[in-house]
């Protein structure tokens, strides 16, 4: 989260909240590691492992945090589902879900296999992934998927000028956060092109300055797995990143539990939350709840302290802006799968959770759905095809005054939004 404190009421509740949140664990966040084993009783039954950040918290005014979270102990949904009894942290082999899985869960089977030539998914991340390539290679072979390289011209790696040799320097957290989205959009759209927009530093002036970027280049979808803390600066730093009609943004909507995030409070992006997606015998053959392990580990949501609301957001216990929007899975305990090699946490395959696995997987989404009209903003779609969904309907992120900021229920509410992927639905117009 940024460190830019905020003069709200609803800001200096959840600055209190971090603080204390940071107090409680400082002997764990002094190795890098927390746990879901504090999860509450909704979630009792439910998969339980270890996970470190892959970002370290930002130390000064102006920085954004990536929403990678990597599992490092524990057995995971997936293993449970096949009867796997390997240890999650073992980076011999995959212990998450994999790009069958997600399109079973999200009902892109079919899409997944026919759409995509053609259209550019944009990921936009902080400092450099010196392995980055490789490393979707070795996550597409394993799976099956199309070579996505920079000799036959799906993959193009830039720094957020635009130039292939002018690159920030590399950074070992980051890099987790770029293999996790780098396979997230390879997983749900492998025909897909992929630009990696990789911004100098990890300040919203840096990352604003690469999505504009990105959208230069020609990209109609374009993921962001980072926040922070909301601040007065956020009306300016929409008009400037992140106002493009005809463009579908998405943009994670935070793993600290209740309470906004910007960029994830801005009027112009979708806002991804984050699930806990395990099999189940339903008809669906999944079943989906709020992801939150504990009042501080879960995915974020709330009203803007700053952001106005957009037309067509239509909830009415916020005046101004509402996160989030739509959803997908992002708890550690029923993570994804994602190669990395760079860096000390980068030892092969681990399995991964956090809103930045839910954000890159709701922009492929969109790419399988087709270029967004001219002009349109890509955030309403949701809201005009909302039976296209699959309503999640329980759990809880957190307390809050007003129940649908952190409660799922039937319909609209702050942690899911208007729910995850049935089909491509939901994601036109």
């Amino acid at each position: 989260m940024r460190t830019t404190p905020t003069d709200s009421a609803a800001g200096r509740r959840r600055w209190r909240r971090i603080g204390s949140a940071v107090t409680a664990t400082a002997a764990l966040l002094l190795t890098g590691l927390t746990t879901a084993a504090h999860a509450d009783t909704a979630r009792a039954s439910a998969p339980q492992v270890t996970w470190t950040r892959s970002c370290a918290l930002p130390r000064h005014q102006g920085e954004m945090a990536c929403n990678a979270l990597r599992v490092t102990g524990g057995r995971t949904a997936f293993q449970q589902q096949h009867g796997i009894s390997a240890k999650a942290a073992d980076a011999t082999s995959p212990s998450g879900y994999g790009p069958a899985d997600l399109r079973a869960a999200y009902g892109l089977t079919s899409a997944s296999a026919n759409n995509g030539t053609g259209r550019t998914i944009a990921i936009v991340d902080a400092y450099d992934d010196p392995n980055a390539e490789s490393d979707l290679a070795a996550y597409r072979s394993h799976y099956g998927l199309p070579a996505c390289t920079t000799a036959n011209g799906c993959f193009k790696k830039v720094g957020q000028t635009g130039s292939t040799t002018s690159l920030p320097a590399p950074n070992s957290g980051w890099a987790a956060e770029i293999s996790l989205d780098l396979d997230m959009a390879g997983a749900v759209c492998p025909n897909c092109h992929i630009t990696l927009v990789e911004a100098k530093s990890a300040t919203m002036t840096n990352l604003g300055t690469a999505v504009n970027e990105a959208v230069a280049l020609g990209a109609k979808y374009v993921s962001n797995s980072y926040g922070g803390g909301e601040s007065s600066a956020d009306a300016t730093y929409d008009s400037t990143y992140f106002n493009h009609p005809g463009v579908a943004i998405t943009v994670s909507a935070g793993d600290a539990g209740y309470g906004a995030e910007y960029p994830a409070a801005s009027r112009y992006v979708t806002s991804v939350g984050g699930t806990s997606l395990t099999a189940s015998s339903t008809t669906r053959g999944w079943t989906e709840s709020v992801w939150s392990t504990s009042s501080t580990e879960g995915t974020g949501s709330g009203c803007s302290a700053y952001d106005s609301k957009p037309a067509w957001q239509t909830d009415t216990g916020c005046a101004r802006r509402t996160i989030a929007d739509v959803s997908a899975v992002a708890d550690p305990a029923t993570g994804v799968s994602v190669y990395d090699t760079y860096g000390a946490d980068g030892q092969g395959w681990a399995t991964y959770g956090g809103t930045s696995a839910s954000a890159p997987i709701i922009a492929s989404v969109y790419a399988l759905a087709g270029t967004p009209s001219s002009g349109s903003y890509p955030a309403a779609f949701p809201y005009a095809n909302t039976s296209a969904l699959n309503d999640v309907t329980s759990g809880s992120n957190g307390t809050c005054a007003t129940s649908y900021f952190c409660t799922a229920r039937t319909g609209y509410d702050g942690p899911t939004g208007w729910g995850t992927p049935q089909g491509l639905g939901a994601f036109t117009g």
